[in-house]
């Protein structure tokens, strides 16, 4: 399991830096005023789609379905899962259609754009639409492999994707002599298609590691009296789930895209907008992409066999183990963003058409979301204990506290704050929401779960114990590290985000042993062990 989690944590990384790289020829070519709103929005709607109305469903559910088709069924699952890929494929080329066809109105729900920038959103979105297969399609296939214990590919592919649409934005900025007046139709084209074909790009390459696992789909209509009836239903609560975080989402994004064009109006310096929230968000998601998503997804196939089982102490005690082994690199990445902000956001995206002011307005967005990392880290795994209990309901009332939170501390932002100051509001009533999201749904897991078993060492080895330990430790670890920071500043972004890393991480492994941090002294004992050899 800790090899499997290394491989994806290893795949997510290289991923996540190429993603770097992406956004920041993005930004360096469309800047994060109305024009690069208009792309990020065009971009980012299809995904929303897909987990609004079919991805979330698939993440939490296709699991624990495929191993426990695996243990009951004669064949070990193998009808079940065709049957399972069929409906599926089909609900997404109908969605897909009609989202294509639909593209009009669903720019004007998440913007107020009007004139030349609709008509520009409207036109990239209708290219873009169609990811909506191609990110079911790739789900699906990686949900497939990670049933059957391969886990790599499905990490690793997005760097594909990355490289296409570094290349198709590299091709932009050559051709492209100044897309500030707005994108030519050519240069929409090119931008829309080429952004989607990563996304069929990215889907494809899970392919020959199907044929690896020896993985032949046969599409299967006869659903009737098949057993698909409890991961529909199951899968209702989660899109009802996703449905209550999107709109929440569309409060940020709305008022997050009409305070870009109020900061435009006011002359303000630095683009506050949509694109700077979702620049900070990327970078800000980074640490439980690569951290926390791995080690759960190479859990989840244990936990959901445990649960088939009846075995609830070992679910707790997975959920346990992945709370305080995410938290302890999930903490002090959060104590980094909070300390290091204007050096990390520097480091990525001071290029091109972004200065000083875009730098310090992303920087402050990114402090803000800094609090909530530790937050949306804990109630990512602690849903996914329920989900390998086949339980979608309960999770669906417990974000109800997220979503209603986000949405209504956002509005709130909105309309007390400045255009320079609203959308980093918005980042911080992101924080506000999910931290209560955990709270609650930590004690209502582990009142499912029952009373803590083992000794009374294990017993005493708590997830909150561990967290504020952690807190202990990266409290000092900021400071030095923003010494840091700001003494090697003259040197450049780069020099000074390295610097301030360096002297916030020896804080840390320094206080590890005193707080008695056995999450990072048996990570570093066991790194010393492998290059001893």
């Amino acid at each position: 399991m800790l090899r499997s989690g290394a491989l994806m944590a290893a795949g997510s990384i290289v991923s996540r830096a190429t993603g770097f790289i992406r956004s920041a020829v993005v930004v360096a070519a469309l800047g994060t005023g109305l024009l690069g709103d208009g792309y990020a929005v065009a971009n980012t709607v299809p995904n929303i789609i897909y987990i609004l109305l079919i991805g979330g469903a698939l993440n939490a559910v296709f699991v624990p379905e495929l191993v426990r088709a695996a243990k009951e069924h004669a064949d070990g699952g193998t009808a079940y899962t065709d049957r399972l890929l069929t409906a599926c494929t089909v609900a997404l080329v109908a969605l897909t259609t009609v989202a294509v066809l639909a593209a009009p109105l669903i720019v004007s729900v998440y913007t107020d754009y009007d004139g030349a920038q609709a008509s520009t959103t409207v036109a990239l979105a209708r290219y873009c639409l169609p990811q909506i297969l191609f990110y079911g399609l790739f789900t699906l296939l990686g949900q497939v492999l990670n049933s059957r214990g391969r886990f790599g590919a499905m990490m690793w592919t997005p760097v594909l994707n990355n490289l296409v649409i570094i290349g198709v934005f590299g091709l932009f900025l050559y051709v492209s002599h100044d897309a500030a007046d707005g994108l030519t139709a050519a240069e929409t084209r090119l931008l829309g298609l080429g952004t989607t074909l990563g996304i069929v790009i990215q889907a494809l390459a899970l392919v020959p590691s199907l044929r690896s696992a020896r993985f032949r789909w046969r599409p299967r209509f006869d659903w009737r009296g098949s057993g698909l009836g409890r991961p529909l239903r199951n899968a209702g609560w989660l899109v009802m789930l996703v449905l209550t975080n999107q709109i929440a989402y569309w409060v940020v994004t709305r008022l997050s895209t009409t305070t870009g064009r109020h900061a435009v109006d006011a002359g303000l310096a630095g683009g506050a907008g949509y694109t700077a929230y979702s620049n900070a968000y990327q970078l800000w998601i980074v640490p439980q992409g690569i951290i926390t998503v791995s080690l759960v997804t190479a859990l989840m196939p244990r936990m959901s066999a445990a649960a088939t089982e009846g075995d609830l102490g070992a679910v707790r005690r997975d959920v346990s183990y992945a709370l305080r082994s995410s938290a302890a690199l999930v903490v002090p990445a959060a104590a980094l963003f909070a300390a290091l902000a204007p050096w990390v956001m520097g480091s990525v995206f001071e290029y091109g058409r972004t200065g000083a002011a875009d730098i310090e307005v992303m920087a402050g967005i990114l402090i803000a979301f800094a609090p909530g990392l530790i937050a949306y880290s804990a109630q990512y795994v602690l849903a996914r204990g329920f989900y390998a209990l086949s339980d979608t309901r309960t999770p669906f009332f417990l974000n109800l506290v997220i979503a209603v939170l986000t949405a209504g501390l956002s509005a709130a932002a909105y309309f007390l704050l400045s255009p320079r100051w609203a959308v980093t509001g918005m980042a911080a009533a992101s924080s506000v929401a999910f931290l209560a999201g955990a709270a609650v749904t930590a004690h209502t897991l582990a009142r499912r779960l029952g009373p803590r078993a083992g000794t009374r060492t294990e017993r005493r080895a708590t997830a909150v114990r561990t967290h504020l330990r952690l807190l202990v430790a990266c409290a000092p670890a900021a400071a030095a590290g923003y010494a840091a920071a700001r003494a090697a500043d003259g040197f450049g972004n780069l020099a000074a985000l390295g610097a301030g890393t360096v002297a916030l991480a020896l804080v840390v492994v320094i206080l590890a042993g005193p707080l008695r941090l056995t999450e990072i002294t048996d990570m570093l004992n066991s790194l010393w062990r492998k290059i001893g050899r």
